[in-house]
């Protein structure tokens, strides 16, 4: 299986390749800035017999997305799997914040979203198969206070899950969302201790692992049934 995680350098998306590398992927690791990350992620991978490539390009920027993915497409061939994670976020009440950080927000979240998977999905179609993962967050359920753009946004990864799944059905192509709660790597990472953990009901920060583990059931055979879902992965938060 060909598989493309976007943000895939650090975190959650490096925790998300390392799995499906191990679950027998060929993985595609995208990245825009990060490229010291992504190569020694491309070193990690196939070090330990795994096969990866690197993918690098901005996913809000429709002109790199054009040169650098779909060229790779037509060249390599469809893709099984694509795993949209490149996201960003900007704090501060909304009365303070300024347009140009919405835009920002908004161009990764949701216009990367768009159109890295309107490039994967023709090839998705052709062969009558894929498996496209949105990563999403409680706070697109939730909210949370001083991120109005990002909370919009993976609402709106949400929606579009929803939308996508119905849309792409008749060609067996699976759309789901995975929307994790607090982790140990990003922006839970900075947050003070002593304020997070009382909200959530397993007591802990979730690990980045357990999220890639969801992600890979995703895209197994087990799960060949399942589209249009927002699987949550935060310790109960929200219930």
């Amino acid at each position: 299986m060909k598989s493309l995680v976007t943000g895939a350098g650090r975190g959650l998306g490096r925790a998300i390749a390392r799995r499906l590398a191990s679950d027998g992927h060929e993985v595609w690791i995208n990245y825009s800035q990060s490229e010291d990350d992504a190569r020694s992620l491309l070193a990690e991978i196939e070090g330990e017999g795994g096969r990866a490539r690197l993918v690098p390009f901005d996913v809000s920027s429709e002109r790199e997305v054009q040169e650098r993915l779909v060229p790779a497409l037509d060249e390599h061939g469809p893709l099984d799997v694509l795993v949209n994670n490149a996201g960003v976020a900007s704090s501060g009440y909304m009365m303070m914040l300024g347009f140009e950080d919405w835009e920002r927000v908004t161009a990764v979240n949701l216009g990367g979203l768009f159109l890295v998977t309107r490039a994967c999905l023709k090839g998705m179609v052709e062969q009558r198969s894929g498996r496209v993962i949105n990563i999403g967050s409680l706070a697109g359920a939730k909210g949370n206070v001083g991120q109005v753009a990002y909370a919009a946004t993976k609402a709106g990864v949400e929606g579009a899950t929803r939308a996508l799944a119905l849309e792409m059905a008749r060609w067996s192509i699976l759309v789901n969302t995975v929307a994790p709660g607090p982790l140990e790597v990003g922006m839970a990472s900075d947050l003070d201790p002593a304020k997070i953990l009382p909200l959530v009901p397993l007591g802990r920060l979730g690990r980045a692992e357990e999220v890639a583990g969801v992600v890979s059931f995703l895209c197994s055979e087990d799960s060949s049934f399942v589209t249009g879902q927002v699987i949550a992965v935060n310790g109960g938060m929200g219930m």
